[in-house]
C-alpha cells in the first residue's frame, strides 16, 4: 500500500498502517483478549463452585477442605491478576501469578498428558511472556551510550520466547486430511507461523494470523450457539476465550513488533 503526500510516494506494510490508525488503543485491546481466558475461568469457578471442588476431590482424592483451597486460589488467583493488568498495576506480580494458575491447572486437570491441551497452554504462557516482557521497562545502564557488544536485554529473549510458544496454538489447528483446503489451510498457516518465531515481516505475519485466527475460533467455537446446560457449551466457551487469549497475545507483537531477536531486527543492520 501505498500513501500519496504532496509529489512524495511513501509505501507503507499494511500492518504498519493498522498500527498508526490503532495504536492509541491496540496494547489496550491486546491486554484484555490475552486475559479474557482467565477473566472467564475466574468467574466459571465462581458459578460453578461446587463442580469443580468435587471434580478435584474425586479425582485427587484429597478432601473438601484442599479441594475447596484449590477452586478459591484459582477464583481469586485468576481474577486479581486480571485486575491487576487491566488496571496496569503490579503487572509483572499479576503475569508470575497467571503463570502459577496455569502451572497449578496443568497438573491439577492432567493436561500435563493432553497433547492439544498442553500446547495451549503454552501458548498461553507464551503470551504472558509478551505481556510481561510490555511492561518491563528498559534498564538503564550506566554506560548509557556505549554499545552493548551485541547483548540482548531479557524483555528480547521473553518477546522471542513468547513468540516461539504462541505459535503453539496453531499446532493445535492442523488438520490431517488430503483435501485441497485443509492442504492450503496448513501450508499457509505453517508459513505464517514460522515467520512469527523467526521474527521475519512480523507483524504483517502476525495480523494476518489474527484475522484468520479470529475467523476459525468465531466459525468453530460459536458456543452461543449452543444452549447452556449442554456441556458442549462450556467446552466451546472455554476453547473460544482461549483462542482470544491467543489472539490478544498476537496483537502484542503487532503493537510492540518483534523484539531484538529477530530477522526483523538484523536486518536493520545489514
Amino acid at each position: 500500500m501505498k500513501l500519496i503526500l504532496g509529489e512524495n510516494v511513501i509505501s507503507m506494510p499494511a500492518a504498519c498502517i493498522f498500527l498508526r490508525v490503532t495504536k492509541q488503543y491496540l496494547p489496550h485491546v491486546a491486554r484484555l483478549c490475552l486475559i479474557s481466558t482467565f477473566l472467564e475461568d475466574g468467574i466459571r469457578m465462581w458459578f460453578q463452585w461446587n463442580e469443580q471442588r468435587d471434580y478435584i476431590e474425586a479425582t485427587w482424592n484429597c478432601g473438601y477442605f484442599l479441594a475447596a483451597c484449590f477452586v478459591l486460589v484459582n477464583l481469586l488467583g485468576q481474577l486479581g491478576s486480571c485486575v491487576l493488568i487491566l488496571s496496569r498495576n503490579f503487572v509483572q506480580y499479576a503475569c508470575f501469578g497467571l503463570f502459577g494458575i496455569i502451572a497449578l491447572q496443568t497438573i491439577a486437570y492432567s493436561i500435563l498428558w493432553d497433547l492439544k491441551f498442553l500446547m495451549r497452554n503454552l501458548a498461553l504462557g507464551g503470551g504472558l511472556l509478551l505481556l510481561l516482557a510490555e511492561s518491563r521497562g528498559e534498564g538503564k545502564s550506566m554506560f548509557a551510550g556505549v554499545p552493548s557488544m551485541g547483548e540482548h536485554s531479557p524483555k528480547q529473549y521473553m518477546q522471542l520466547g513468547g513468540r516461539v510458544l504462541l505459535v503453539l496454538m496453531f499446532m493445535t489447528l492442523v488438520h490431517f486430511d488430503l483435501s485441497l483446503i485443509s492442504i492450503l489451510q496448513n501450508l499457509v498457516g505453517m508459513a505464517l507461523i514460522v515467520l512469527v518465531a523467526v521474527g521475519f515481516k512480523t507483524k504483517l505475519a502476525a495480523l494476518t494470523l489474527v484475522l484468520w485466527l479470529f475467523g476459525v475460533n468465531v466459525y468453530f467455537n460459536a458456543f452461543w450457539t449452543v444452549p447452556a446446560y449442554k456441556p458442549m457449551h462450556d467446552f466451546l466457551k472455554y476453547d473460544f476465550f482461549q483462542t482470544m487469549s491467543v489472539i490478544g497475545g498476537l496483537l502484542l507483537i503487532v503493537a510492540l513488533g518483534p523484539g531484538g531477536v529477530s530477522m526483523d531486527e538484523k536486518k536493520k543492520s545489514w
